[in-house]
């Protein structure tokens, strides 16, 4: 009997973390430069000097912890982030609808529209990640607004369901074709924002 009791204990425990995997509960605190891991200012230094709105960031969810800093550079508002060992993870800035390729955001807009009611996107990043790059010339790319195979398109949306308002976050790739889909329970996501 308590073998059974332990088993049953154990399915119980891998159930809740594989449900929790697909929902993305995270909170995002504001930092000083001085908390900020002196390896990714290394690595940033070059490519935010003419940057403004400089900001930086502890990012904690339910998969990971990370460092992320935000800024405005020329007309594109951009967001890096890095693992706590200080390696990055990705670029990202953002985009609206028009700055998709046709094909792609067709793609996108099928998928929505045809699993979901009543889509109301609040926010869309070009994504570069890191994969088996290297981490320069991922930077290079992503601060020459590349478009490349590779990169991602991520969406914050809500949609209506039995409740009201459910928000998502999703992951197409590069030709409009789901990565990854999971619900975003952000306590405040006006900081996200800009």
């Amino acid at each position: 009997m308590i073998k059974f009791k332990f088993f049953l204990a154990v399915i119980f425990v891998l159930v809740g973390f594989i449900s929790s995997a697909q929902n993305k509960y995270e909170r995002e605190s504001r930092i000083s430069k001085s908390e900020f891991p002196i390896r990714v200012l290394e690595t940033l230094t070059p490519y935010i000097e003419d940057a403004k709105k400089i900001k930086f960031y502890r990012e904690v969810d339910s998969v990971k912890q990370s460092f992320e800093t935000k800024f405005k550079k020329g007309r594109l508002r951009y967001s890096v982030e890095f693992n706590t060992k200080g390696e990055l993870e990705d670029v990202e800035f953002l985009i609206g609808e028009n700055d998709i390729p046709n094909e792609s955001w067709s793609k996108i807009e099928d998928y929505l529209n045809t699993n979901f009611q009543k889509v109301r996107v609040k926010k869309i990043q070009q994504q570069y990640p890191v994969g088996n790059s290297d981490y320069s010339v991922i930077l290079k790319e992503a601060f020459q607004n590349l478009i490349l195979d590779y990169i991602n398109f991520e969406l914050v949306f809500s949609a209506k369901n039995s409740k009201g308002f459910q928000t998502y976050e999703a992951l197409f790739n590069s030709t409009g074709t789901l990565v990854k889909l999971r619900q975003s329970f952000s306590p405040k996501y006006d900081h996200l924002l800009y």
